[in-house]
């Protein structure tokens, strides 16, 4: 079985550490612990991890948040992964901070990466696992928030919950979607 595993985020080193590239964050953890690395392919950095028979195909898109759906597309096409097999990655401003969501299909919720994603594929029937970035701006400061570093004492716990954020990807592949979901969500 293959998957493919797409964490959202924007390249560069601008963006490395903000609220935005969890995405990126949690991939390049799954990727260091299976002693792999990124190489920069079409559209995406790219890597394989291999775990319990299974494949993870992991891309981190390198056309910028908002047009993520053309480097999903292309992969998804390319390696021949069906939708039910995809999985991204993504920050959340509605979930307080830490808190991971896995959700089989859903609404961008305004997230302009899923925007695209959606656009792309004509479909929101993917699996989705949201990482809370939680939601402390101002209104009209939400693009300013999502592209700001972590505050001290959420990098404090961020580690841990990345680290939660991987067990999560691998079981989507081992004991699926709905087990994942009963399994991780809550906790």
């Amino acid at each position: 079985m293959k998957y493919l595993i797409v964490g959202l985020g924007n390249p560069g080193a601008k963006y490395e550490n903000t609220r935005h590239n969890i995405g990126f964050k949690v991939l390049d953890t799954l990727n260091e612990l299976s002693n792999t690395s990124f190489k920069e392919e079409k559209h995406a950095y790219y890597s394989s991890v291999k775990h319990k028979a299974r494949t993870y195909h992991l891309i981190k898109p390198t056309t910028f948040m908002n047009l993520s759906g053309k480097a999903v597309n292309y992969w998804m096409q390319s390696l021949k992964i069906s939708a039910e097999n995809i999985l991204v990655v993504t920050d959340d401003i509605a979930l307080p901070f830490g808190t991971l969501r896995l959700r089989g299909k859903g609404s961008d919720g305004g997230h302009n990466g899923l925007k695209d994603i959606n656009y792309y594929l004509e479909h929101n029937k993917y699996a989705r696992l949201r990482f809370g970035v939680g939601g402390q701006f101002l209104k009209g400061q939400q693009a300013q928030y999502v592209l700001s570093d972590w505050l001290s004492d959420e990098e404090n716990d961020l580690q841990e919950r990345i680290e939660q954020a991987t067990k999560m990807i691998l079981a989507f592949g081992t004991i699926g979607l709905a087990q994942t979901m009963s399994n991780f969500n809550k906790k």
